[in-house]
């Protein structure tokens, strides 16, 4: 009969000794890799001194490529606050592929404070109704969420407005007759006098609307795979995937400035952007998922590294909250929100909230 170790019927039992060694070396060992797992699982986020970064959102069950156990909500690119402190996260549909692939989901609403979400709670944090290839795209007016989605196989966009869990169809569409006026529309930023600037990636455009939702100029600027769209008062930037044909692809990307008095121009060309946003103090955070990087692009033009992320992690999207007395009791109030992508396990993703001086910032750096 065989032994417990394994060993061939025709061998002798292993002595006493020999065996105590061996479950005492696979004790040892086991420990060792309990002890060295969280050392390898914690990635490290290089930021300026006098910042502090915490995981914000969170979840666990969901499915991933490194499997059942990683960390994270289902797959989101896109993130927005409103004034009250509420965080909305759009899970990524199929924008860039074919295929039969579950792509109508609701906006997740996450409440000030964080959450940790899981399979069996997150209908809890659904907002409004189910759309296609959702993007959560601007807040307006600090309580009118706006939301792009678009049909791939029809070409045809829409923006919404969402309130109090309700989407109301503000431009694009089917049109009664001739091309729609949307056909993918992405990034979506509103300026200072409340005109809405939307990126139409498909289409190379970007369209722009009146606070009504009445189109201003439909070709107001025509880029190359155009995406993001942020803006602050009178200034807008446009960030364009450029020669790559997915922005999770390499190529050279480009994010244009337009200010009052002044003709569109590149502020900065090279590697495909994943996000843009601008900081309470006006500055444009770049957030570049190739290099694993953040930057600040300065009024001068400068670019300056702001954060790194080591161990196959990378940023996909962010914000920032908005400065407001709910923000300020919550404690988030101008904090820097950025959904991360972990050990290249993009089908899931946590948000994290990075803390610090950012009102110190000159010129990329600290004081």
């Amino acid at each position: 009969m065989g032994t417990g170790d394994g060993a061939p019927p025709d061998r002798p039992l292993m002595a006493p000794g020999r065996a105590a060694f061996r479950i005492a070396r696979r004790a040892a060992a086991l420990l060792a890799a309990l002890l060295l797992a969280p050392a390898l699982a914690a990635a490290e986020l290089k930021l300026p001194p006098g910042f502090s970064v915490h995981v914000y959102v969170s979840g666990e069950g969901f499915a991933s490529s490194a499997g059942s156990g990683a960390r994270g909500v289902p797959s989101s690119s896109t993130l927005a606050f409103d004034d009250t402190g509420s965080l909305y996260l759009a899970r990524t549909g199929r924008r860039y592929s074919g295929g039969e692939v579950e792509d109508v989901w609701p906006i997740y609403r996450i409440k000030p404070g964080g959450a940790r979400l899981t399979p069996a709670t997150e209908a809890g944090f659904f907002y409004g109704p189910p759309l296609p290839n959702a993007q959560v795209a601007a807040v307006r007016g600090g309580r009118e969420l706006l939301v792009t989605t678009f049909d791939r196989e029809r070409k045809v966009g829409v923006l919404y407005r969402m309130l109090d869990g309700r989407a109301e169809l503000v431009a694009g569409g089917t049109p009664e007759r001739g091309a729609p006026l949307l056909s993918q529309p992405e990034g979506a930023a509103v300026d200072s006098a409340g005109n809405i600037y939307v990126a139409d990636r498909a289409r190379g455009v970007v369209v722009k609307l009146d606070p009504s939702g009445r189109v201003v100029d439909p070709r107001w600027l025509g880029v190359r795979r155009t995406r993001l769209v942020a803006a602050r008062g009178d200034q807008v930037w446009i960030g364009s995937d450029g020669d790559a044909e997915a922005p999770w692809q390499r190529g050279t990307g480009e994010i244009w400035r337009v200010a009052p008095g002044s003709p569109p121009a590149v502020a900065l060309r090279g590697p495909v952007a994943a996000a843009i946003g601008v900081s309470p103090t006006g500055q444009l955070f770049v957030a570049d998922r190739h290099a694993a990087k953040i930057v600040v692009l300065d009024a001068g033009g400068q670019v300056v590294e702001f954060a790194s992320f080591t161990d196959g992690d990378a940023p996909r999207s962010l914000c920032f909250a908005p400065v407001t007395p709910e923000t300020r009791r919550a404690g988030i109030a101008g904090d820097l929100f950025v959904i991360t992508i972990s050990r290249g396990a993009w089908q899931v993703n946590e948000i994290l909230r990075i803390s610090g001086p950012f009102d110190e910032l000159v010129q990329g750096r600290t004081r």
